[in-house]
């Protein structure tokens, strides 16, 4: 990649790995026949949707309504894990951070290589809180870490008095050995409203293990009256030291 000298040029590379070398090599590997347009329909599909929850019954309901194709569950699930065996996708389940267990689906997918997601969608789409989100994961993984979506169950009362549950994400929780960090990814806090709403998850879970916003933004690193550290993505990327400030 660093050979190509121009972006025409790198975008060719990037279109060929993903034509030529995964889905060719999945095609191959399975025996997939002649259902290459279902496997890159769903490439496009989970492409569009990178960093949201979904599964196989979600997706086609999508194949249904955008391709106005019929695929059966059991085959959309099946190719997924094709991607993620190829290493072209991972997979991040949801925990329950309270009730300390793994939940079923739905789920999300993230690219290994950004760069392969955005040659799929023609450099298209760029949705750079989505782009961010994914290289968060990316950098996790690099490091080792275990990494699941995470899920805060918050009890509180309404106006009326009556008490209700919500429930509320954190993006990642990243485990690795006796560590422990919560992520939450905020592409932009521009008020105090937003950042109440970006923290939400992480002052509702009552555990001292550290809890990390990054933001699009180059900032000073620094910590709530919630012991939150905020810290820009360049520097969160760049510095490994950066989730321990």
């Amino acid at each position: 990649m660093l050979a190509q000298k121009t972006s025409e040029d790198k975008s060719r590379y990037l279109h060929t790995l993903l034509d030529k070398i995964y889905l060719d090599d999945i095609m191959s590997r399975y025996n997939i026949g002649n259902e290459r347009i279902v496997l890159e329909d769903l490439l496009d599909i989970v492409s569009s949707s990178v960093g949201s929850l979904t599964n196989p019954s979600k997706i086609q309901k999508t194949f249904v309504s955008v391709k106005g194709t019929a695929i059966a569950d059991d085959t959309i699930s099946r190719y997924l894990d094709y991607f993620i065996d190829a290493f072209l996708l991972y997979q991040a389940k949801r925990y329950d951070v309270k009730g300390r267990k793994y939940i079923g689906s739905p789920l999300k997918y993230y690219y290994s290589d950004v760069g392969l997601r955005n040659a799929r969608l023609n450099f298209r789409q760029q949705g750079e809180n989505h782009i961010m989100e994914n290289l968060i994961y990316n950098e996790l993984r690099v490091r080792e870490f275990d990494v699941a979506v995470g899920i805060v169950t918050i009890n509180s009362r309404d106006e009326d008095g009556k008490s209700k549950r919500t429930q509320h994400e954190v993006d990642f929780v990243a485990n690795r050995g006796s560590q422990r960090y919560y992520i939450q990814s905020a592409f932009a806090i521009p008020d105090e409203q937003k950042r109440a709403q970006e923290t939400a998850s992480l002052t509702g879970i009552g555990d001292s293990f550290r809890k990390i916003v990054v933001v699009r933004e180059n900032i000073t690193p620094w910590h709530d009256e919630s012991g939150i550290l905020y810290v820009g993505i360049e520097e969160f990327l760049l510095d490994d030291s950066a989730m321990d400030l």
